[in-house]
């Protein structure tokens, strides 16, 4: 072999291994500061950003699923940034839990602060909140692959799914933090052994709130209520009991116009509506017809009726003025 093709192989040799030098140390940096993370999610900045994505060619011995947030933001409740930067750090936090670190794919979870990074934002065009992208080995800032809107509506669930579907990487179950901690639970148990007895004497005494009717009926109007007024609704989609006008931020907006979108107020408003139909209904039912007094019944009967077709009138005019579709009545046709 010629000394030129000699000296070119020995250069060749020492350019592959500087580059495989540089990823392992960049790779071993990013386990480093992964290390040092409670929930195991890397703060990137533009300068951090540029070193582990922008200035490594491709293909990375890595991809990098990026969560953009903006503490200035966490105020808005509509955006729910901060409730989904937690679902991000339970996602990352079981997708180590899953994968240790022995096994680990080189899959890392990293967020990104508005403040901190703003020509990263740019870079990546992100012009709106909450936004997530991941960053694969063999694409660029641009290319890179964002998180549909629609999926952040079941959080570090939808979240994982994104993940298995980009990166072909297995997750694995979701392990969300307990709601009571040890020693808590030791506490409520401890609690428990102490009133059990005196609940007990009392229960078979029968002078439990459970052996008063009043609060069975109190119950079983709040669960009318609770059915009628969309609440369960509110709570899976935890929906904002109203959003700030965008064109007048000292303005509360508490009914949204339009079918895709319930606030938690206007589900309350239509739901007091019901309900006040439902009391005047069982109060006719069951204790107006125990007056003797004809003249009180009919007056009685007369106000309820107006109030019952005022308040479905106005839950008519609502579902209309929302969705736009109207409802009509028409007479039986065996009437023309």
């Amino acid at each position: 072999m010629s000394p030129f093709s000699k000296l070119l192989l020995l250069m060749l040799t020492v350019g592959v291994s500087s580059v495989i030098g540089s990823d392992d140390e960049r790779v071993s940096e990013l386990l480093s500061l992964q290390s040092r993370s409670k929930s195991g999610v890397i703060r990137l900045n533009d300068q951090s950003l540029a070193r582990f994505v922008s200035s490594v060619k491709t293909p990375r011995p890595y991809s990098i699923l990026l969560f953009f947030d903006a503490a200035q933001l966490h105020d808005k409740p509509e955006l729910r940034l901060t409730e989904l930067r937690n679902e991000f750090s339970i996602v990352a936090s079981s997708f180590l839990a899953n994968n240790p670190s022995s096994d680990n794919p080189k899959l890392f979870f990293c967020d990104i602060e508005f403040k901190e990074s703003q020509l990263s934002f740019s870079q990546f065009g992100v012009n709106a909140l909450p936004h997530v992208r991941l960053i694969g080995p063999n694409v660029g800032l641009k290319d890179s692959e964002p998180m549909d809107q629609g999926d952040f509506s079941r959080l570090a669930e939808s979240m994982a799914e994104f993940v298995e579907a980009k990166t072909k990487l297995s997750v694995g179950p979701i392990h969300r933090p307990p709601v009571f901690s040890r020693n808590q639970l030791i506490l409520i148990a401890v609690v428990v052994l102490i009133w059990a007895p005196f609940l007990l004497k009392k229960v078979l005494a029968g002078h439990t709130l459970l052996h008063d009717p009043r609060v069975w009926l109190a119950g079983s109007v709040f669960v009318y209520f609770f059915s009628v007024s969309g609440a369960m609704h509110n709570i899976i989609r935890k929906m904002p009991m109203f959003l700030v006008d965008r064109n007048d931020p000292s303005r509360l907006v508490f009914f949204y116009q339009g079918s895709g979108m319930q606030l938690g107020a206007e589900g309350f408003a239509v739901g007091f509506l019901y309900t006040v139909v439902g009391l005047l209904l069982a109060f006719l039912t069951h204790g107006l017809v125990k007056v003797r007094n004809v003249t009180v019944q009919r007056v009685v009967m007369i106000f309820a009726l107006l109030v019952s077709f005022l308040a479905v009138k106005q839950v008519v005019y609502l579902d209309n003025w929302k969705t736009g579709y109207g409802i009509h009545g028409f007479w039986p046709s065996s009437w023309n």
